[in-house]
Protein backbone atom coordinates (compact mmCIF):
# COMPACT_ATOMS: atom_id res chain seq x y z
CA UNK A 1 0.00 0.00 0.00
CA UNK A 2 1.24 3.31 -0.97
CA UNK A 3 1.10 5.80 2.01
CA UNK A 4 0.75 9.92 1.09
CA UNK A 5 1.39 10.87 4.75
CA UNK A 6 4.66 12.07 6.34
CA UNK A 7 6.29 14.65 7.70
CA UNK A 8 9.97 16.70 8.38
CA UNK A 9 10.82 14.04 10.43
CA UNK A 10 10.05 11.34 8.71
CA UNK A 11 11.65 13.03 5.29
CA UNK A 12 14.41 11.00 3.45
CA UNK A 13 15.12 13.19 0.38
CA UNK A 14 14.08 16.69 0.92
CA UNK A 15 15.88 18.81 3.62
CA UNK A 16 14.05 22.34 5.37
CA UNK A 17 15.46 25.16 6.38
CA UNK A 18 14.27 28.51 7.74
CA UNK A 19 15.90 32.25 7.18
CA UNK A 20 13.18 34.74 8.04
CA UNK A 21 11.25 35.36 5.22
CA UNK A 22 13.20 33.00 2.85
CA UNK A 23 13.14 29.30 3.11
CA UNK A 24 15.06 26.65 1.67
CA UNK A 25 13.86 23.49 0.27
CA UNK A 26 16.76 21.21 -0.62
CA UNK A 27 17.01 18.09 -2.52
CA UNK A 28 18.66 14.92 -1.38
CA UNK A 29 17.70 12.07 -2.41
CA UNK A 30 18.77 8.72 -0.39
CA UNK A 31 19.46 6.30 -3.35
CA UNK A 32 18.60 3.07 -1.16
CA UNK A 33 14.93 4.86 0.03
CA UNK A 34 12.90 3.95 -2.98
CA UNK A 35 9.01 3.26 -3.03
CA UNK A 36 10.08 -0.21 -4.91
CA UNK A 37 12.32 -2.45 -4.93
CA UNK A 38 14.46 -3.02 -8.01
CA UNK A 39 16.41 0.44 -8.63
CA UNK A 40 18.27 3.00 -7.10
CA UNK A 41 17.58 6.83 -6.50
CA UNK A 42 20.95 8.34 -7.94
CA UNK A 43 21.69 11.68 -9.40
CA UNK A 44 18.79 13.12 -7.17
CA UNK A 45 16.91 11.20 -9.32
CA UNK A 46 13.11 10.37 -8.22
CA UNK A 47 10.34 8.36 -7.42
CA UNK A 48 6.87 8.96 -6.08
CA UNK A 49 8.34 8.76 -2.62
CA UNK A 50 10.50 11.68 -3.28
CA UNK A 51 7.32 13.52 -4.75
CA UNK A 52 5.02 12.60 -2.44
CA UNK A 53 7.75 14.11 0.41
CA UNK A 54 7.86 17.36 -1.64
CA UNK A 55 4.01 17.75 -2.07
CA UNK A 56 4.34 17.19 1.67
CA UNK A 57 6.60 20.44 1.84
CA UNK A 58 5.33 22.58 -0.28
CA UNK A 59 1.43 22.15 2.28
CA UNK A 60 3.65 22.74 5.54
CA UNK A 61 5.71 25.79 4.26
CA UNK A 62 1.95 26.80 3.13
CA UNK A 63 0.23 26.34 6.11
CA UNK A 64 3.21 25.85 8.97
CA UNK A 65 5.32 28.99 7.56
CA UNK A 66 3.03 32.01 7.32
CA UNK A 67 5.97 34.24 7.49
CA UNK A 68 7.74 32.83 4.66
CA UNK A 69 7.24 34.98 1.51
CA UNK A 70 10.05 33.29 -1.19
CA UNK A 71 11.37 29.80 -1.09
CA UNK A 72 14.69 29.23 -2.99
CA UNK A 73 14.37 25.16 -4.10
CA UNK A 74 18.09 23.78 -4.36
CA UNK A 75 20.60 21.07 -4.33
CA UNK A 76 22.60 19.36 -1.91
CA UNK A 77 24.63 17.42 -4.81
CA UNK A 78 27.57 19.73 -5.78
CA UNK A 79 27.12 19.43 -9.88
CA UNK A 80 23.52 17.85 -10.02
CA UNK A 81 20.47 20.21 -9.28
CA UNK A 82 18.50 16.87 -9.89
CA UNK A 83 18.18 14.30 -13.35
CA UNK A 84 14.89 13.68 -13.28
CA UNK A 85 11.97 10.82 -12.87
CA UNK A 86 14.26 7.72 -12.23
CA UNK A 87 14.54 5.48 -15.31
CA UNK A 88 14.81 2.03 -13.67
CA UNK A 89 11.25 3.24 -11.52
CA UNK A 90 9.83 3.77 -14.92
CA UNK A 91 11.28 0.71 -16.90
CA UNK A 92 9.91 -1.56 -14.01
CA UNK A 93 6.76 0.21 -13.25
CA UNK A 94 2.96 -0.86 -14.58
CA UNK A 95 1.18 1.27 -16.80
CA UNK A 96 -1.21 2.53 -14.49
CA UNK A 97 1.28 3.31 -11.85
CA UNK A 98 3.80 5.55 -14.36
CA UNK A 99 0.47 7.16 -15.19
CA UNK A 100 -0.58 7.93 -11.58
CA UNK A 101 2.74 9.18 -10.64
CA UNK A 102 2.84 11.21 -14.02
CA UNK A 103 -0.61 13.04 -12.55
CA UNK A 104 0.50 13.44 -8.54
CA UNK A 105 3.75 14.82 -10.14
CA UNK A 106 1.82 17.20 -12.22
CA UNK A 107 -0.69 18.16 -9.30
CA UNK A 108 2.60 18.99 -7.06
CA UNK A 109 4.16 21.33 -9.41
CA UNK A 110 0.86 22.91 -9.86
CA UNK A 111 0.65 23.42 -6.14
CA UNK A 112 3.52 25.16 -6.40
CA UNK A 113 2.45 27.84 -9.34
CA UNK A 114 -0.54 27.87 -7.03
CA UNK A 115 1.07 29.14 -4.22
CA UNK A 116 2.88 31.82 -5.77
CA UNK A 117 0.11 33.05 -7.88
CA UNK A 118 -2.33 32.87 -5.04
CA UNK A 119 -0.52 33.04 -1.94
CA UNK A 120 2.32 35.24 -1.73
CA UNK A 121 4.93 32.41 -1.43
CA UNK A 122 7.13 32.78 -4.68
CA UNK A 123 9.52 29.90 -5.45
CA UNK A 124 13.08 30.45 -7.00
CA UNK A 125 14.81 27.84 -8.25
CA UNK A 126 18.73 27.57 -8.06
CA UNK A 127 20.60 25.18 -10.14
CA UNK A 128 23.89 24.45 -9.54
CA UNK A 129 24.92 21.39 -11.72
CA UNK A 130 22.55 19.18 -14.23
CA UNK A 131 18.41 19.61 -14.11
CA UNK A 132 17.40 17.04 -16.73
CA UNK A 133 14.15 16.03 -17.42
CA UNK A 134 11.76 16.10 -14.67
CA UNK A 135 14.84 18.24 -12.89
CA UNK A 136 14.12 20.55 -14.88
CA UNK A 137 10.46 20.91 -15.43
CA UNK A 138 10.68 20.82 -11.02
CA UNK A 139 12.56 24.26 -12.05
CA UNK A 140 10.35 25.16 -14.73
CA UNK A 141 7.10 25.44 -12.22
CA UNK A 142 8.90 28.01 -10.36
CA UNK A 143 8.81 31.80 -10.80
CA UNK A 144 12.42 32.13 -10.83
CA UNK A 145 15.33 30.33 -12.44
CA UNK A 146 19.20 31.65 -11.54
CA UNK A 147 21.70 28.61 -13.08
CA UNK A 148 25.27 29.00 -12.19
CA UNK A 149 27.72 30.09 -14.91
CA UNK A 150 29.83 27.09 -14.18
CA UNK A 151 30.85 25.06 -17.42
CA UNK A 152 29.02 22.50 -16.14
CA UNK A 153 25.81 23.83 -15.06
CA UNK A 154 23.01 23.10 -17.67
CA UNK A 155 19.31 22.34 -18.20
CA UNK A 156 17.59 19.67 -20.48
CA UNK A 157 14.58 17.90 -21.70
CA UNK A 158 15.99 14.59 -22.85
CA UNK A 159 13.76 12.21 -22.64
CA UNK A 160 12.89 12.38 -26.32
CA UNK A 161 16.01 11.16 -27.56
CA UNK A 162 17.25 8.96 -24.82
CA UNK A 163 14.21 7.60 -23.41
CA UNK A 164 11.48 7.35 -26.81
CA UNK A 165 9.07 8.91 -23.88
CA UNK A 166 7.61 12.81 -23.29
CA UNK A 167 8.92 15.04 -20.47
CA UNK A 168 6.31 13.88 -17.95
CA UNK A 169 5.01 16.64 -16.05
CA UNK A 170 4.86 19.51 -18.14
CA UNK A 171 7.77 20.10 -19.51
CA UNK A 172 7.18 20.85 -23.13
CA UNK A 173 3.91 22.75 -22.21
CA UNK A 174 5.43 25.49 -19.69
CA UNK A 175 8.21 25.72 -22.54
CA UNK A 176 5.63 27.08 -25.10
CA UNK A 177 2.90 28.58 -22.85
CA UNK A 178 4.85 29.64 -19.66
CA UNK A 179 7.98 30.91 -20.59
CA UNK A 180 7.09 31.77 -24.53
CA UNK A 181 9.88 29.84 -26.05
CA UNK A 182 10.06 30.11 -29.62
CA UNK A 183 9.11 26.96 -31.22
CA UNK A 184 12.35 26.25 -32.90
CA UNK A 185 14.05 26.73 -30.08
CA UNK A 186 12.07 24.49 -28.01
CA UNK A 187 12.20 21.80 -30.91
CA UNK A 188 15.92 22.29 -30.87
CA UNK A 189 16.44 21.90 -26.74
CA UNK A 190 14.21 19.02 -26.35
CA UNK A 191 16.43 16.87 -28.85
CA UNK A 192 19.75 18.11 -27.32
CA UNK A 193 20.58 15.52 -24.90
CA UNK A 194 23.70 17.73 -23.47
CA UNK A 195 21.14 20.28 -22.36
CA UNK A 196 21.83 24.38 -23.01
CA UNK A 197 23.97 26.81 -20.43
CA UNK A 198 25.29 29.95 -19.67
CA UNK A 199 24.05 32.72 -21.60
CA UNK A 200 22.29 31.08 -24.23
CA UNK A 201 19.76 29.39 -21.78
CA UNK A 202 19.30 33.20 -20.70
CA UNK A 203 18.75 34.31 -24.06
CA UNK A 204 16.21 31.48 -25.36
CA UNK A 205 14.22 32.11 -21.87
CA UNK A 206 15.08 29.02 -20.50
CA UNK A 207 16.40 30.43 -17.63
CA UNK A 208 16.06 33.60 -16.15
CA UNK A 209 20.04 34.64 -14.88
CA UNK A 210 22.92 32.88 -14.81
CA UNK A 211 25.75 33.95 -12.13
CA UNK A 212 29.44 33.05 -11.99
CA UNK A 213 29.85 30.41 -9.15
CA UNK A 214 32.10 32.18 -6.74
CA UNK A 215 28.86 34.60 -6.87
CA UNK A 216 26.04 32.45 -7.24
CA UNK A 217 24.92 31.45 -3.65
CA UNK A 218 24.86 35.53 -2.57
CA UNK A 219 22.91 36.57 -5.62
CA UNK A 220 20.33 33.57 -4.64
CA UNK A 221 20.13 35.06 -1.18
CA UNK A 222 20.24 38.62 -3.07
CA UNK A 223 17.18 37.50 -5.45
CA UNK A 224 15.33 35.83 -2.77
CA UNK A 225 14.51 38.81 -0.37
CA UNK A 226 13.93 41.04 -3.50
CA UNK A 227 11.29 38.60 -4.03
CA UNK A 228 10.02 38.41 -0.48
CA UNK A 229 9.54 42.27 -0.79
CA UNK A 230 6.50 41.57 -2.84
CA UNK A 231 4.67 39.51 -0.87
CA UNK A 232 1.10 40.31 1.30
CA UNK A 233 1.70 36.89 3.99
CA UNK A 234 2.25 38.16 7.24
CA UNK A 235 5.49 38.63 9.16
CA UNK A 236 5.50 37.76 13.01
CA UNK A 237 1.41 35.00 12.40
CA UNK A 238 1.88 31.76 14.17
CA UNK A 239 1.04 28.56 11.41
CA UNK A 240 -0.96 26.24 12.05
CA UNK A 241 0.91 22.51 13.00
CA UNK A 242 -0.63 19.87 10.12
CA UNK A 243 -0.49 17.43 12.83
CA UNK A 244 -0.63 13.53 11.93
CA UNK A 245 -4.00 12.51 10.62
CA UNK A 246 -6.12 9.82 12.21
CA UNK A 247 -6.46 7.18 9.59
CA UNK A 248 -7.55 3.81 9.65
CA UNK A 249 -7.19 1.39 6.97
CA UNK A 250 -8.98 -1.30 7.14
CA UNK A 251 -9.89 -4.92 4.43
CA UNK A 252 -13.16 -2.74 3.27
CA UNK A 253 -12.74 0.78 4.83
CA UNK A 254 -10.47 4.14 5.27
CA UNK A 255 -11.50 5.72 8.19
CA UNK A 256 -11.15 9.06 9.47
CA UNK A 257 -12.43 11.64 11.78
CA UNK A 258 -15.13 13.47 9.52
CA UNK A 259 -14.63 10.97 6.38
CA UNK A 260 -15.43 7.57 5.90
CA UNK A 261 -14.93 5.64 2.35
CA UNK A 262 -16.76 1.94 1.95
CA UNK A 263 -14.93 -0.03 -0.53
CA UNK A 264 -17.78 -2.67 -2.42
CA UNK A 265 -15.00 -4.01 -4.44
CA UNK A 266 -17.81 -7.18 -5.80
CA UNK A 267 -19.43 -3.64 -7.58
CA UNK A 268 -16.10 -1.62 -8.04
CA UNK A 269 -17.80 0.99 -5.93
CA UNK A 270 -15.95 3.26 -3.25
CA UNK A 271 -18.60 5.28 -1.06
CA UNK A 272 -17.34 8.34 0.46
CA UNK A 273 -19.02 9.75 3.44
CA UNK A 274 -18.14 13.37 4.51
CA UNK A 275 -19.63 14.25 7.81
CA UNK A 276 -20.27 17.72 9.18
CA UNK A 277 -19.01 18.57 12.62
CA UNK A 278 -20.82 18.20 15.72
CA UNK A 279 -20.68 21.49 17.18
CA UNK A 280 -21.09 24.46 14.44
CA UNK A 281 -19.29 28.04 14.75
CA UNK A 282 -20.47 30.41 17.54
CA UNK A 283 -20.83 34.31 16.52
CA UNK A 284 -18.09 35.33 18.91
CA UNK A 285 -15.97 32.71 17.22
CA UNK A 286 -12.39 35.08 15.83
CA UNK A 287 -10.41 34.08 13.33
CA UNK A 288 -7.73 34.07 16.48
CA UNK A 289 -10.08 30.99 17.72
CA UNK A 290 -9.53 29.08 14.30
CA UNK A 291 -6.33 29.42 14.51
CA UNK A 292 -6.02 28.32 17.78
CA UNK A 293 -8.00 25.56 16.61
CA UNK A 294 -5.12 24.56 14.07
CA UNK A 295 -5.36 21.47 12.03
CA UNK A 296 -8.54 20.56 13.87
CA UNK A 297 -11.01 23.55 12.88
CA UNK A 298 -13.28 21.34 10.93
CA UNK A 299 -12.60 23.01 7.38
CA UNK A 300 -9.14 22.35 7.43
CA UNK A 301 -9.48 19.26 8.94
CA UNK A 302 -11.99 17.44 6.56
CA UNK A 303 -9.91 18.91 3.19
CA UNK A 304 -7.20 17.42 4.38
CA UNK A 305 -8.89 13.84 4.46
CA UNK A 306 -10.71 14.52 1.78
CA UNK A 307 -7.17 14.76 -0.26
CA UNK A 308 -5.46 11.96 1.13
CA UNK A 309 -8.64 9.40 0.64
CA UNK A 310 -8.65 10.47 -3.23
CA UNK A 311 -5.04 10.11 -3.33
CA UNK A 312 -5.03 6.48 -1.43
CA UNK A 313 -8.10 5.49 -3.77
CA UNK A 314 -6.37 6.45 -6.98
CA UNK A 315 -2.80 4.09 -6.53
CA UNK A 316 -3.83 1.40 -4.02
CA UNK A 317 -7.87 0.82 -5.19
CA UNK A 318 -7.15 0.58 -9.28
CA UNK A 319 -10.03 -1.71 -9.27
CA UNK A 320 -13.02 0.65 -8.08
CA UNK A 321 -13.95 2.18 -11.01
CA UNK A 322 -16.74 4.32 -9.31
CA UNK A 323 -16.52 6.83 -6.50
CA UNK A 324 -19.76 7.71 -4.91
CA UNK A 325 -20.03 11.17 -2.61
CA UNK A 326 -22.58 11.47 0.22
CA UNK A 327 -22.60 13.57 2.83
CA UNK A 328 -23.91 13.57 6.56
CA UNK A 329 -25.09 16.37 9.24
CA UNK A 330 -26.06 19.48 10.13
CA UNK A 331 -26.83 21.81 6.80
CA UNK A 332 -26.96 24.43 9.51
CA UNK A 333 -23.10 23.83 10.68
CA UNK A 334 -21.88 23.44 7.63
CA UNK A 335 -23.49 26.57 6.35
CA UNK A 336 -21.52 28.69 9.69
CA UNK A 337 -18.10 26.66 9.19
CA UNK A 338 -18.51 28.16 5.39
CA UNK A 339 -19.81 31.57 5.88
CA UNK A 340 -16.93 31.60 8.75
CA UNK A 341 -14.13 31.30 6.20
CA UNK A 342 -15.70 33.22 3.14
CA UNK A 343 -16.70 36.23 5.49
CA UNK A 344 -12.63 35.97 6.31
CA UNK A 345 -11.02 35.41 3.39
CA UNK A 346 -8.60 37.77 3.32
CA UNK A 347 -7.05 36.64 6.31
CA UNK A 348 -3.65 34.16 4.90
CA UNK A 349 -5.33 31.31 6.49
CA UNK A 350 -8.46 31.46 6.12
CA UNK A 351 -7.20 32.22 2.17
CA UNK A 352 -5.32 28.76 2.16
CA UNK A 353 -7.91 26.65 3.38
CA UNK A 354 -10.35 27.70 0.05
CA UNK A 355 -7.12 27.55 -2.02
CA UNK A 356 -6.62 24.13 -0.42
CA UNK A 357 -10.28 23.37 -0.89
CA UNK A 358 -9.77 24.59 -4.61
CA UNK A 359 -6.79 21.85 -5.18
CA UNK A 360 -8.62 19.01 -3.97
CA UNK A 361 -11.91 19.88 -5.84
CA UNK A 362 -9.28 19.47 -8.92
CA UNK A 363 -7.83 16.92 -7.92
CA UNK A 364 -11.46 15.15 -7.84
CA UNK A 365 -11.51 16.53 -11.22
CA UNK A 366 -8.54 15.19 -12.43
CA UNK A 367 -9.42 11.46 -11.01
CA UNK A 368 -10.07 8.64 -13.84
CA UNK A 369 -13.00 7.38 -11.83
CA UNK A 370 -16.62 7.50 -12.65
CA UNK A 371 -18.11 9.96 -9.43
CA UNK A 372 -21.79 10.17 -8.57
CA UNK A 373 -23.10 11.66 -5.38
CA UNK A 374 -26.37 10.74 -3.85
CA UNK A 375 -27.82 13.33 -1.97
CA UNK A 376 -30.52 11.98 0.61
CA UNK A 377 -32.01 13.06 3.78
CA UNK A 378 -29.38 13.71 6.50
CA UNK A 379 -27.47 15.38 3.60
CA UNK A 380 -25.48 18.18 4.26
CA UNK A 381 -24.19 19.63 0.59
CA UNK A 382 -23.72 23.00 1.16
CA UNK A 383 -21.33 25.46 -0.28
CA UNK A 384 -17.95 23.62 -0.81
CA UNK A 385 -19.15 20.35 -0.16
CA UNK A 386 -22.08 21.55 -2.58
CA UNK A 387 -19.22 21.67 -5.64
CA UNK A 388 -18.58 18.00 -4.79
CA UNK A 389 -22.19 17.93 -6.57
CA UNK A 390 -21.19 19.97 -9.32
CA UNK A 391 -17.65 18.34 -9.68
CA UNK A 392 -19.16 14.01 -10.43
CA UNK A 393 -20.44 13.16 -13.61
CA UNK A 394 -24.03 12.39 -12.54
CA UNK A 395 -26.07 13.58 -9.29
CA UNK A 396 -29.18 11.67 -7.88
CA UNK A 397 -31.17 13.60 -5.29
CA UNK A 398 -33.95 11.72 -3.77
CA UNK A 399 -37.37 14.03 -4.12
CA UNK A 400 -39.13 13.69 -0.69
CA UNK A 401 -38.81 11.21 2.00
CA UNK A 402 -37.80 7.28 2.36
CA UNK A 403 -40.46 5.47 3.88
CA UNK A 404 -40.58 4.53 7.69
CA UNK A 405 -37.51 7.35 7.60
CA UNK A 406 -38.69 10.63 9.71
CA UNK A 407 -35.48 12.69 9.05
CA UNK A 408 -36.83 16.06 7.11
CA UNK A 409 -35.98 15.48 3.05
CA UNK A 410 -32.97 16.50 1.67
CA UNK A 411 -31.78 20.27 0.69
CA UNK A 412 -29.25 21.69 -1.00
CA UNK A 413 -27.43 25.13 -0.44
CA UNK A 414 -25.52 27.37 -2.18
CA UNK A 415 -22.98 30.03 -0.96
CA UNK A 416 -20.37 32.53 -2.41
CA UNK A 417 -18.21 29.65 -2.44
CA UNK A 418 -19.79 28.27 -5.25
CA UNK A 419 -19.66 31.37 -7.52
CA UNK A 420 -15.55 32.26 -7.83
CA UNK A 421 -13.21 30.89 -4.66
CA UNK A 422 -12.91 27.60 -6.22
CA UNK A 423 -12.31 27.48 -10.27
CA UNK A 424 -11.63 24.90 -12.06
CA UNK A 425 -8.52 23.83 -13.98
CA UNK A 426 -10.38 25.86 -17.12
CA UNK A 427 -10.53 28.79 -14.90
CA UNK A 428 -14.32 28.80 -14.65
CA UNK A 429 -16.17 27.81 -11.43
CA UNK A 430 -18.23 24.59 -11.85
CA UNK A 431 -21.40 26.14 -12.16
CA UNK A 432 -19.96 28.03 -15.30
CA UNK A 433 -18.97 25.07 -16.60
CA UNK A 434 -21.72 23.21 -16.00
CA UNK A 435 -23.93 25.79 -17.67
CA UNK A 436 -21.62 27.12 -20.58
CA UNK A 437 -24.68 27.30 -22.88
CA UNK A 438 -26.79 28.99 -20.58
CA UNK A 439 -24.99 32.04 -18.24
CA UNK A 440 -28.58 33.10 -17.16
CA UNK A 441 -28.86 29.78 -15.06
CA UNK A 442 -26.29 30.78 -13.21
CA UNK A 443 -27.22 34.45 -12.33
CA UNK A 444 -30.23 32.46 -11.67
CA UNK A 445 -28.80 30.49 -9.17
CA UNK A 446 -27.01 33.25 -7.69
CA UNK A 447 -30.15 34.63 -6.85
CA UNK A 448 -30.98 31.85 -4.50
CA UNK A 449 -27.66 31.75 -2.49
CA UNK A 450 -28.60 30.68 1.60
CA UNK A 451 -32.15 28.86 0.23
CA UNK A 452 -32.59 25.51 0.88
CA UNK A 453 -33.25 24.39 -2.18
CA UNK A 454 -35.71 21.25 -2.30
CA UNK A 455 -35.19 18.29 -5.18
CA UNK A 456 -37.83 20.17 -7.25
CA UNK A 457 -36.18 23.78 -7.23
CA UNK A 458 -33.01 21.63 -7.71
CA UNK A 459 -34.43 19.38 -10.61
CA UNK A 460 -35.73 23.08 -11.90
CA UNK A 461 -32.61 24.75 -12.03
CA UNK A 462 -30.63 22.15 -13.35
CA UNK A 463 -28.71 21.47 -9.82
CA UNK A 464 -28.53 17.82 -9.97
CA UNK A 465 -28.89 15.15 -12.59
CA UNK A 466 -32.07 13.25 -11.51
CA UNK A 467 -34.60 13.85 -8.86
CA UNK A 468 -36.15 9.92 -7.99
CA UNK A 469 -38.72 9.41 -5.50
CA UNK A 470 -38.47 6.67 -2.57
CA UNK A 471 -40.09 3.86 -5.09
CA UNK A 472 -37.47 4.34 -7.89
CA UNK A 473 -34.28 5.04 -6.01
CA UNK A 474 -33.33 1.81 -5.01
CA UNK A 475 -34.05 0.56 -8.65
CA UNK A 476 -32.23 3.74 -10.43
CA UNK A 477 -28.87 3.72 -8.11
CA UNK A 478 -28.93 -0.07 -8.44
CA UNK A 479 -29.05 0.54 -12.92
CA UNK A 480 -26.57 3.19 -12.79
CA UNK A 481 -23.82 1.12 -10.94
CA UNK A 482 -24.92 -2.12 -12.85
CA UNK A 483 -24.53 -0.06 -15.93
CA UNK A 484 -21.05 1.71 -15.83
CA UNK A 485 -19.70 -1.25 -14.47
CA UNK A 486 -20.70 -3.13 -17.80
CA UNK A 487 -18.56 -0.29 -19.66
CA UNK A 488 -14.35 -0.57 -20.59
CA UNK A 489 -12.74 1.26 -18.24
CA UNK A 490 -10.23 2.99 -20.78
CA UNK A 491 -13.28 4.35 -22.80
CA UNK A 492 -15.13 5.36 -19.81
CA UNK A 493 -11.53 7.18 -18.32
CA UNK A 494 -11.53 9.08 -22.11
CA UNK A 495 -15.13 10.14 -22.19
CA UNK A 496 -14.90 11.43 -18.79
CA UNK A 497 -12.11 13.23 -19.21
CA UNK A 498 -13.43 14.56 -22.64
CA UNK A 499 -16.89 15.65 -20.98
CA UNK A 500 -15.55 17.28 -17.58
CA UNK A 501 -13.68 19.76 -18.72
CA UNK A 502 -15.97 22.26 -21.03
CA UNK A 503 -14.63 25.79 -22.05
CA UNK A 504 -12.03 27.72 -22.35
CA UNK A 505 -8.18 26.09 -22.32
CA UNK A 506 -5.05 27.18 -19.78
CA UNK A 507 -1.84 25.97 -19.40
CA UNK A 508 -3.27 23.31 -16.75
CA UNK A 509 -5.76 21.76 -19.05
CA UNK A 510 -3.15 21.15 -21.61
CA UNK A 511 -0.57 19.42 -18.96
CA UNK A 512 -3.62 17.52 -18.01
CA UNK A 513 -5.33 16.53 -21.34
CA UNK A 514 -2.83 16.67 -23.84
CA UNK A 515 -0.11 15.57 -22.08
CA UNK A 516 -1.51 12.89 -20.18
CA UNK A 517 -3.16 11.64 -23.45
CA UNK A 518 -0.13 11.44 -25.16
CA UNK A 519 2.08 10.59 -22.80
CA UNK A 520 -0.70 7.70 -21.81
CA UNK A 521 -0.13 6.86 -24.85
CA UNK A 522 3.81 6.57 -25.77
CA UNK A 523 4.09 4.47 -22.04
CA UNK A 524 2.30 1.50 -23.89
CA UNK A 525 3.96 1.96 -27.06
CA UNK A 526 7.04 -1.03 -27.59
CA UNK A 527 9.36 1.80 -28.72
CA UNK A 528 9.31 3.12 -25.23
CA UNK A 529 8.86 -0.29 -22.99
CA UNK A 530 8.67 -3.11 -25.45
CA UNK A 531 11.96 -5.48 -25.36
CA UNK A 532 14.08 -3.68 -27.86
CA UNK A 533 12.24 -0.34 -26.27
CA UNK A 534 14.63 2.84 -24.51
CA UNK A 535 13.54 2.39 -21.78
CA UNK A 536 14.08 -0.97 -20.98
CA UNK A 537 17.59 -0.59 -22.61
CA UNK A 538 18.57 2.58 -21.37
CA UNK A 539 22.01 2.35 -19.83
CA UNK A 540 23.22 -1.09 -21.12
CA UNK A 541 25.21 -0.15 -24.21
CA UNK A 542 22.80 -1.39 -26.32
CA UNK A 543 20.79 1.11 -28.96
CA UNK A 544 17.04 0.75 -28.62
CA UNK A 545 15.17 -0.60 -32.27
CA UNK A 546 12.48 1.43 -32.85
CA UNK A 547 9.65 0.73 -35.05
CA UNK A 548 9.54 4.01 -38.03
CA UNK A 549 6.02 3.67 -38.70
CA UNK A 550 4.23 6.69 -37.70
CA UNK A 551 1.10 5.93 -36.36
Amino acid sequence: MINFLTSPDDYKHWKLSFDGPVARLTMDVDPASTLHDGYELKLNSYDLGVDIELYDAIQRLRFEHPEVKTVIMDSAREKVFCAGANIRMLGGAAHAHKVNFCKFTNETRNSIEDASENSGQRYLCAIRGTAAGGGYELALATDYIMMADDGYSAVSLPEVPLLAVLPGTGGLTRLVDKRKIRRDRADIFCTTEEGIRGQRAVDWRLVDEVVPGSRFDAAVRERALEMARGSDRPTAAAGVILTPLKKTVEENSIIYEYLNVQIDRHRHVATIIIQAPQNGISGAMSVEDAVAQGADFWPLAVCRQLDDAILHLRLNELETGILIFKTAGDSAVVAACDHFVTSNRTHWLMREIMLYWRRTLKRIDLTSRTTFAYVEPGSCFVGLLAELLFSVDRSYMLDGQFENDPRAAATIQLTDSNFGACAMSNGLTRLETRFLGEPQTVTACKAVIGDRLDADACDKLGLVSYIPDDIDWEDETRLLIEERASFSPDCLTAMEANLRFAGPETMETRIFGRLTAWQNWVFQRPNAVGKQGALPLYGSGVRPQYDLKRV
